[in-house]
């Protein structure tokens, strides 16, 4: 409960009146003064009686990607048995850091009636959009106190980066014998491990010797050795976006568009992916089909961070010790061109490399030695170069 500016002068103005009246004996000051006192009570009271109101939050869709439509649609219930609540909330929505407030006018809302309010949410930047609660402020006729409650709980909506698209994949360490790429879900390629049968499995790959003394049906899982494992590298250090300001870095937004290009090529052509950020966090494994949503989460919850060389120093050597994929992709901007060296040092534990650089391009760029480089300098031109790779 706030008391302005209105209330504290009307207060203090009524306590000077009334004893102004008695020691003066002026019975119209005090009157006054009487008046000015118990209007400020009256005030009070008034802001104490709040409504009793239910709020449903429902967001939909709640990961959109930039530019794309998100709605989020509030239903606020009177649960009060008496008086009708006409008041104008007000619901937060905004990123991290932003305070950004949303008008959501309760007019003459009855006494176990509800309403519908809907309306759309920024998505016109990459990022994690943040919405509720809703805060109802209550204030008196004369404006001389203020309350602010919360009601309803919150949600999230992830913009992704814009994707653009990408014909060509990487074919991987060595090719399928029937084609390009094998989709046989159960392939006779490579035996991987042995699991329990499950209804529909074929019974020429059930493991007799195996099932006969676990007393259970056991089948031989088979891996293919031809896909690509697609390993995803973007540097989140703010030191290697030489545009970076307070508003945020247009290099940076292009290479999580390059990212989101990436996964979004693998997904249509069903291909294990990871994604690893240099300051640390990763998302992905297995086929992409289940891993997606945590991919795209993660480009969304990116940011350029803080750290230097040791930051890649570091992401270097876990990819170096644990290699999840035979295809690593690198993405930086112009000013983490002087880095390239650590990248280039994978070249062994990964058959194949490539340093995606993003950005204005400048009179002077060191060339990588032994690694394919994919020079753009936006996400749209990042797909035509990848495209345009006669060659992995």
């Amino acid at each position: 409960m706030i008391v302005t500016l209105r209330g504290v002068g009307l207060t203090a103005g009524g306590v000077v009146l009334l004893a102004a009246g008695f020691t003066f004996g002026y019975p119209e000051l005090a009157v006054l003064g009487a008046t000015a006192v118990i209007a400020q009570l009256h005030a009070l009271v008034h802001a104490a009686l709040r409504p009793r109101l239910s709020v449903t939050r429902s967001v939909e869709p709640d990961r959109v990607s930039r530019g794309e439509g998100s709605t989020v649609t509030l239903t606020v219930r009177n649960t009060g048995r008496f008086g009708a609540a006409t008041l104008v909330a007000h619901d937060q929505c905004g990123r991290a850091g932003q305070s950004a407030t949303v008008p959501v006018p309760l007019l003459r809302l009855r006494p176990g009636h509800d309403t519908d309010v809907s309306y759309p949410v920024p998505t016109d930047r990459r990022g994690v959009v943040d919405v509720g609660p809703l805060q109802v402020t209550r204030r008196d006729p004369l404006g001389l106190v203020s309350v602010s409650r919360s009601h309803g709980d919150t949600a999230r909506i992830w913009v992704y980066p814009k994707s653009h698209l990408i014909q060509a994949v990487p074919a991987g360490i060595s090719r399928s014998l029937d084609g390009r790429l094998d989709r046989v879900p159960h392939g006779a390629i490579t035996f991987d491990t042995l699991r329990e049968y499950v209804i529909g499995d074929e019974l020429r790959h059930v493991h007799w010797r195996t099932s006969a003394k676990v007393g259970e049906l056991m089948v031989r899982e088979h891996l293919d050795t031809s896909l690509p494992q697609l390993v995803v590298l973007l540097d989140d250090r703010a030191g290697s976006w030489a545009d970076r300001d307070t508003t945020g870095s247009a290099s940076f937004e292009s290479a999580c568009e390059a990212a989101a290009s990436i996964v979004a090529a693998a997904t249509r052509e069903d291909l294990p992916v990871t994604l690893h950020l240099v300051s640390g966090p990763a998302a992905g494994g297995g086929r992409i089909r289940g891993a997606a949503r945590g991919l795209l989460d993660l480009l969304a919850e990116a940011e350029p961070a803080p750290g230097g060389d040791e930051l890649l120093v570091t992401a270097t050597s876990r990819l170096r010790q644990h290699r999840p994929g035979d295809t690593l992709i690198y993405l930086t901007g112009t000013a983490g061109l002087t880095d390239l060296a650590l990248v280039s040092g994978l070249k062994g534990p990964f058959p194949s490399v490539a340093v995606g650089v993003l950005g204005p391009r400048l009179a002077q760029e060191p060339q990588p030695a032994g690694v394919l480089l994919l020079r753009a300098e936006d996400g749209e031109d990042f797909a035509a170069v990848w495209d345009g790779v006669a060659r992995w």
